[in-house]
């Protein structure tokens, strides 16, 4: 019997958190009001992560059985050593977190609509490339994207989202 790898550790670990999570949005109260139960939501969210969870699973058990026909492959031959190593290797991640974090500060300035576009612009820039075209296209997708959404949660969901300093009504 072979051992199991981290992958295939950690994506055990997050099937049985999915299998809680579907549990706990069993236990939720619906107060019959003859619309959407409370708990339509989070149930709807923890299947998808159960999917993506089970995709994440397969993933792992079809790479051992490739790696094991192939031979052992050294796991620590690409885990960078050192600080400045491990900023380099993690420099994208690191950069998405800081403009997330930067969008949370300045929603209540931007709002949803205005803060949510400028995220999605400077993410899709930073990771995309920023050549002219790239940008518009960049801009294009931002807009389009987060307007649907915004649209979507504003008058089909009737969500109230932060709306921000700059455009009060928006």
């Amino acid at each position: 019997m072979r051992a199991l790898d981290r992958d295939t550790i950690v994506s055990i670990l997050l099937l049985l958190f999915c299998g809680f999570l579907i549990w706990s949005g069993t236990l939720i109260r619906d107060p019959q009001f003859g619309e959407l139960s409370p708990a339509a939501w989070p149930q709807g969210v923890s299947y998808v992560l159960t999917a993506f969870c089970l995709i994440y699973f397969f993933q792992n058990v079809m790479r051992a059985r490739s790696s094991k026909a192939s031979g052992p492959v050294d796991p620590e031959s690409e885990n960078p050593v050192g600080l400045k190593a491990w900023l380099i290797h993690f420099a994208n991640p690191i950069a998405c977190f800081a403009l997330y974090f930067l969008f949370l500060i300045t929603l209540p300035f931007f709002g949803t609509l205005i803060g949510g576009s400028l995220l999605v612009f400077a993410l899709l820039s930073l990771l995309g490339g920023i050549a002219p075209r790239q940008l518009f296209v960049h801009a294009l997708i931002a807009v389009i994207s987060v307007g649907a959404m915004w649209t979507i949660f504003t008058f089909g969901l009737r969500v109230l989202l932060p709306r921000g300093e700059i455009m009060p009504g928006i």
